[in-house]
């Protein structure tokens, strides 16, 4: 008799939602923990090709770290979609202006590059200051 692998379906995941406090944590090393558990890698029913991850909600992104002369070195690229269009920013001005890009951006490219990864990037959720509107969730306090 032949057994076969299981595979987890969405289904079968309880998602759950969890509060993470970025004030003086590093920013590459937070970013990691997030996607590794918007992912699912820390659940038991992990499956690679399907959503077994939880909800993160980070508080205090502008209070993030970035290590040696990154702040003035990192660049972010955008583009408008017209010739000459390449926008570039510091992290140091992404810092100032918008606080949260920094961590979604990050966690962004930790994550898968196809349908999946774009399911997976929605089930986080940054805020600059200490005050989050998912108090109804009930979110746990999740540490690194």
């Amino acid at each position: 008799m032949k057994k076969s692998t299981y595979s987890a379906k969405r289904s079968d995941n309880q998602e759950k939602w969890y509060v993470v406090d970025a004030e003086g944590q590093v920013l590459g090393r937070l970013a990691s923990n997030i996607a590794s558990r918007i992912r699912g890698k820390h659940n038991p029913l992990y499956t690679p090709s399907a959503d077994t991850g939880d909800w993160i909600v980070v508080v205090n992104a502008e209070k993030v770290v970035l290590t040696g002369n990154k702040l003035n070195d990192k660049k972010y690229h955008r583009h408008s979609g017209y010739p000459g269009g390449i926008t570039t920013t510091t992290a140091k001005e992404m810092m100032r202006q918008r606080p949260e890009d920094l961590i979604r951006i990050a966690v962004k490219g930790m994550l898968p590059k196809n349908r999946l990864g774009s399911d997976l990037n929605k089930k986080l959720r940054v805020y600059a200051g200490p005050d989050h509107p998912h108090v109804a969730q009930q979110p746990d306090v999740l540490t690194f």
